[in-house]
């Protein structure tokens, strides 16, 4: 079995992110062999796709927001919703959130986000749940939740807004961080600001990407 702490530190750096050059994650890159691997080879060692090795735009977006906005999470008690490498949850601790949840249901991403916070010397909460299945108990715990670039793919873009909905918005505000991805549901979203951002080529086939800051509507 695989030592999930030995493993993201032989194979990642603490590298400062391109855009909030203030925050530091565990971070992949062409040095490193966990960039090299394609899918099969992490599938073979039993690991999901390493999303917690990179700062993808929609997340570096939504922590700078927050951090330029930190009134939206001062404060408050926090969800940093399929959090990757923790980053949103990290910007959110340092902007004065009085409470931080990190979900992921990658165990080496709850990992990666234990080691990212103490390496930005902040303390926040993990869990590994599964919230979208069997997270209603938490409807009424958050007065924020966060979630960075989480509408990539059809049947989660589905999965992931009906359980949005199910929040009531007068209480939680729920803010989201999107590059234009195809699955939005734009009908509940209203849009706060934008970012261009400096991106990493390799894995965003761009230098830039343009990146909305959503609020979902009541």
């Amino acid at each position: 079995m695989i030592n999930k702490e030995t493993f993201i530190l032989e194979n990642t750096s603490p590298l400062p992110c391109l855009n909030i050059p203030a925050i530091k994650l565990y971070q992949a890159d062409e040095i490193h062999d966990l960039w090299h691997m394609t899918e099969a080879e992490i599938g073979k060692i039993g690991l999901d796709p390493p999303f917690w090795a990179f700062p993808w735009a929609g997340g570096e977006a939504l922590a700078l927001y927050i951090l330029e906005n930190p009134e939206t999470v001062r404060g408050k008690k926090v969800l940093d919703f399929a959090s990757g490498s923790g980053l949103v949850g990290i910007a959110a601790k340092k902007a004065g959130a009085s409470l931080v949840l990190a979900n992921d249901i990658d165990a080496f991403a709850c990992e990666a986000i234990r080691l990212n916070a103490r390496l930005n010397h902040v303390s926040i909460e993990i869990d590994n749940n599964n919230l979208v299945k069997n997270g209603s108990h938490f409807q009424n715990s958050f007065d924020v939740i966060l979630a960075g670039d989480v509408f990539y793919d059809k049947t989660m873009s589905e999965t992931v807004i009906s359980w949005l909905k199910l929040f009531d918005r007068s209480k939680t505000a729920i803010f989201i961080g999107d590059p234009a991805r195809a699955y939005l549901p734009v009908e509940w979203m209203e849009a706060k600001t934008s970012f261009k951002l400096h991106v990493s080529k390799a894995i965003e086939d761009n230098s830039f990407k343009h990146v909305t800051i959503w609020q979902m509507k009541p």
